[in-house]
């Protein structure tokens, strides 16, 4: 029986699962993530306002409870396991981690300055995140993507319009509290190159209490996202000031005696200009955190573009393209892996594998049966206007999960 290990359950591990299981249902494929719950991307990186995206996971779920994937969570590669065990003991490994670390923004240090993916993992409950910033007065996010449209959409939104989301109750509350005066965000490519979803920039046209325009746009030409941002310019549903500007190059910062944000300098279009800004957020990319040397591992791969970085080892998703393409794309990109992975490692000899016995018998999974008991509690204790309370921290993930297994 081929075996074969995938590292990371987010869109892309899932769909390579999937992928490899419809071609061969016979195989044993095993998916571990280093959190005790799976989806990854989908649970902590897609925005709680948009549960239409976030029903994939239904989809996922079939993977495991339909075509017999098997779900290791709590497991950290390089500590509960090492990569080299992990090959030793499947035909073939994914990594499909994804990127988590922000990308540097080179404007130096202040407070104020805020990664998106800081932020988002501490909005979204991710158990590894930091405390709530201190986002205030007039706030820019700088990137032309969709985590920058999440974050100014969440920023402007009432309580009322984040009704039957997942946002938990300590981000709602300071979301609530946020004393906002004013939200730009600026791109520092011309408006016909953001990479913008026309979709997700035609959502903001039904927010209550913004008054949006949007600037330094050329004719649409019968481009999309230019047509989607030009239908904003002039809508008027209440007093908070939401600022579309393009070209804009940021040059430095200026911070007060106490070391925060003020201004920001940047080259715009029409030259020089300094804007005032006391919160930064930068939605400029994404890079490895660090838990994997991914860098040094694609440049060092055998065929970086089919995801192929050595006999038996593979890539996935963000992990091998960078920080780019969307839950379809990352599909469309893992069925031509998987594809990759059957005819590689039919082409090896069978040999016999240990597969999840390289774990001690003494660490704490987390399965699939594990995770549906946690999903059933977060799900039962979700409040009027929410659908799901996330549990926030892997303490009590780990001890919830072994406490209703054991209940009567």
């Amino acid at each position: 029986m081929r075996r074969i290990a995938i590292v990371g359950s987010g869109p892309s591990g899932c769909f390579t699962a999937q992928a490899l299981l419809k071609a061969r249902p016979g195989w044993t494929v095993d998916v571990f993530d280093t959190l005790p719950v799976p989806f990854g991307l989908v649970r902590y990186g897609v925005a709680p306002d948009h549960q239409g995206t976030k029903a994939i996971t239904r989809q996922f779920e079939r993977v495991f409870e339909r075509q017999g994937a098997r779900f290791f969570g709590n497991v950290t590669l390089g500590r509960d396991v090492t990569l080299e065990a992990l090959r030793g003991a499947y035909d073939a490994v994914v990594l499909a981690t994804g990127l988590a670390g922000d990308r540097d923004h080179g404007l130096g240090e202040a407070s104020g300055i805020v990664g998106a993916g800081a932020l988002t993992r501490s909005l979204y409950d991710h158990p590894d995140a930091s405390h709530l910033p201190d986002v205030r007065g007039d706030v820019i996010v700088l990137g032309n993507g969709n985590v920058a449209v999440d974050l100014l959409r969440l920023l402007a939104k009432t309580a009322d319009e984040l009704q039957d989301s997942d946002l938990g109750p300590a981000a709602s509350a300071w979301l609530a509290a946020r004393p906002v005066k004013s939200l730009t965000i600026l791109g520092r490519s011309a408006a016909a190159a953001a990479r913008f979803d026309p979709v997700m920039i035609r959502e903001l046209g039904k927010l209550q209490g913004v008054t949006i325009r949007v600037t330094d746009l050329p004719p649409a030409g019968g481009n999309k996202t230019v047509e989607a941002l030009a239908a904003l310019d002039g809508i008027a549903t209440g007093p908070r000031s939401v600022l579309f500007r393009f070209g804009c190059q940021p040059a430095g910062i200026g911070t007060d005696a106490g070391g925060r944000i003020r201004a920001l300098r940047v080259e715009g279009p029409s030259g020089p200009e300094i804007l005032p800004c006391d919160t930064l957020i930068t939605a400029i990319g994404f890079r490895c955190d660090g838990a994997l040397d991914r860098d040094v591992l694609i440049a060092g791969a055998e065929d970086a573009e089919t995801g192929r970085i050595a006999p038996g080892l593979y890539a996935a998703g963000w992990f091998r393209r960078g920080p780019r393409g969307t839950i379809p794309e990352n599909r469309a990109d893992s069925i031509a892996l998987a594809e990759r992975i059957v005819a590689d490692v039919e082409a090896m000899p069978v040999t016999q594998r240990a597969g999840v016995d390289v774990l001690p018998e003494s660490h704490k999974v987390v399965d699939w049966a594990a995770w549906k008991r946690l999903d059933a509690i977060e799900t039962g204790q979700a409040p009027p206007g929410r659908c799901r309370t996330k549990i926030s921290t892997r303490h009590d993930m780990l001890k919830l999960s072994r406490q209703s297994e054991n209940a009567p």
